[in-house]
């Protein structure tokens, strides 16, 4: 009962402080009969990997303006949804979207799963996303652990078991406590919790709903959780972008390989990023070499870019890439990384 009883008064909080978002049906809307969308929650949970809802906020609506539905994202050129990706980094998850939409469309009539087990056959679902999609969209009890969840068990238990370590103890714990009652919105209540109260720093224990309930609370070491394991130190990668601007203001573009890191995104070409890349200009011209460098930081390591430009003839062919026309050019439509080349050239 004590699981149960926790439930409710989360389930209570949730009811009056639930926060807006342009994905979700509030605990209102969803009493009064509206269910879910099972493609906007889908959607909004792959752009939320790694990335913050402030973030993700424009992406989700431009997106859901542009492709309002999985036969529309399913549809679309491969190019375009790339495009409309950038910015948002960990690129993989744009390709497994479109994957993903392809396969839901072609082989499930446009509908998703409605079992976690049929949701994890999709491609790029895995665990979370599919307890997320079967728990919000399809109010199943599914478990649903991301960070903030995490964070919320480690205290409300006073795990000191440091992550990654704690994810099997922490999702166990998080399963006791699921309902079978309105799970969907006491999934989105847990991570709205930890999003507004039990926060990494500072967190809000005189207004949290499980204040009682908290062991961490009780112990006085709320702020100390969830314990991590020391991170490795990120190594530095060199590497060297060219960037090439024919004489009528058309630039000189490539898509890179759909496998590897920004796969499948348009960027300027370049030298591999290593201890030492070796110069790889794709066009032959007077190439010159800025001051200063386009710095950018990944999720495994830190990448310093020494940004090269020149100047070429309309009749120079290019060794690779293609030349992109200045009315077509968008700089919006590049990775982050590559945006900073360009700002560096833009300023020079």
């Amino acid at each position: 009962m004590r699981d149960a009883a926790r439930a409710e008064d989360l389930l209570d909080w949730y009811d009056r402080h639930a926060r807006t978002l342009p994905w979700r049906v509030a605990p209102a809307a969803r009493r009064a009969g509206v269910r879910p969308d099972p493609y906007r929650v889908w959607l909004s949970e792959i752009m939320l990997q790694q990335t913050t809802v402030p973030a993700v906020k424009p992406y989700f609506e431009a997106f859901t303006t542009r492709w309002p539905d999985v036969a529309a994202l399913a549809a679309a050129e491969d190019g375009d949804v790339m495009a409309a990706w950038a910015g948002l980094g960990y690129y993989a998850r744009a390709r497994n979207l479109l994957k993903c939409a392809r396969v839901v469309a072609t082989e499930h009539g446009g509908r998703f799963p409605e079992t976690f087990e049929g949701l994890r056959t999709l491609p790029g679902v895995g665990p979370y996303t599919a307890g997320a999609i079967a728990a919000i969209a399809h109010d199943l009890p599914a478990v649903v652990v991301d960070g903030n969840v995490e964070r919320v068990m480690a205290r409300l238990f006073d795990e000191h078991t440091p992550l990654p370590q704690a994810k099997p103890r922490l999702t166990e714990l998080a399963a006791a406590l699921t309902p079978a009652h309105r799970p969907g919105d006491y999934a989105q209540g847990v991570m709205d919790l930890g999003a507004t109260i039990c926060t990494p720093r500072n967190p809000a224990c005189g207004l949290c709903p499980w204040r009682r309930a908290c062991a961490a609370w009780e112990a006085g070491t709320a702020a100390e959780l969830p314990k991590k394991s020391p991170k490795k130190r990120k190594p530095t990668r060199l590497g060297i972008a060219y960037l090439a601007r024919r004489v009528d203001g058309a630039w000189l573009l490539e898509r890179r390989p759909d496998k590897g890191l920004l796969g499948g995104m348009l960027g300027w070409p370049g030298s591999d990023w290593g201890d030492a890349p070796e110069d790889a200009p794709p066009i032959r011209a007077e190439w010159k070499t800025l001051p200063g460098e386009a710095r950018h930081t990944f999720t495994h390591f830190h990448l310093r870019l020494t940004v090269r430009t020149a100047l070429v003839p309309m009749d120079r062919a290019p060794l690779r890439g293609d030349f992109v026309e200045a009315e077509v050019f968008s700089p919006g439509d590049l990775p982050t990384v590559m945006r900073k080349a360009f700002d560096l050239a833009r300023g020079a």
